[in-house]
């Protein structure tokens, strides 16, 4: 049995998202496949995600200086243990769905807020004489990000979505990255249906080996 974190980032409901909708044909499909497997559901708008402030960085200063934890001020670790809890929820999945739309090239704050707070070194990451390393490397953890796209943007330079996402996985050692994208919505209105379907499609294709 494997555990799957799903992490949405979407204000829409699921009939008016693009993205919502056609992972809701993964989920689906990956279910029949997985019957098993545990499902921990995170949306960045609605569950509290702590961000990077200056109490974190306070706190996490006071630490590197040799600080115990009980030392730190309460609201330091008070935010401290939020992400810690991030973090550890992040590092005991198997797999990890992320499904967002694109907003002005990359996609919405809150995903980036969040990846900030799983993101972290000591936990999922650390630096060597030799550069970072990641620490969730050869654990067999793998991701897919389920992204829309008004236009047509995905592989070119201005796309700083599923390139970062890709990236910032690699960088904590998680190498089996794929993505399914759904492009040209706004673009071709009249196009919208086929372009729905061929990424439903490539959802439930994907949620068969995943």
């Amino acid at each position: 049995m494997a555990n799957l974190l799903y992490v949405t980032c979407n204000l829409k409901p699921v009939e008016q998202s693009r993205s919502l909708t056609a992972a809701r044909e993964f989920l689906e499909t990956y279910l029949r496949y997985n019957p098993n497997d545990q499902v921990d559901f995170l949306d960045v708008y609605r569950d509290p995600i702590q961000r990077i402030d200056s109490d974190v960085l306070t706190g996490w200063r006071k630490l590197r200086e040799g600080n115990d934890f009980a030392a730190l001020a309460a609201v330091e670790q008070k935010k401290i243990q939020r992400i810690n809890s991030t973090a550890d929820q992040f590092i005991a999945a198997d797999k990890y769905v992320f499904v967002t739309p694109m907003w002005n090239l990359s996609f919405p704050a809150e995903m980036k807020m969040y990846l900030d707070s799983v993101c972290v070194v000591g936990k999922t990451f650390i630096y060597t004489e030799k550069g970072p390393v990641g620490l969730l490397n050869g654990l067999g953890k793998k991701c897919l990000h389920i992204h829309s796209n008004g236009g047509f943007h995905f592989g070119r330079e201005e796309d700083h979505s599923v390139p970062y996402l890709k990236s910032l996985m690699h960088f904590m050692g998680i190498e089996n990255f794929q993505s399914v994208v759904i492009e040209g919505v706004d673009a071709r209105p009249h196009q919208v249906a086929e372009l729905m379907i061929k990424g439903c499609d490539a959802c439930r294709f994907a949620a068969a080996t995943f």
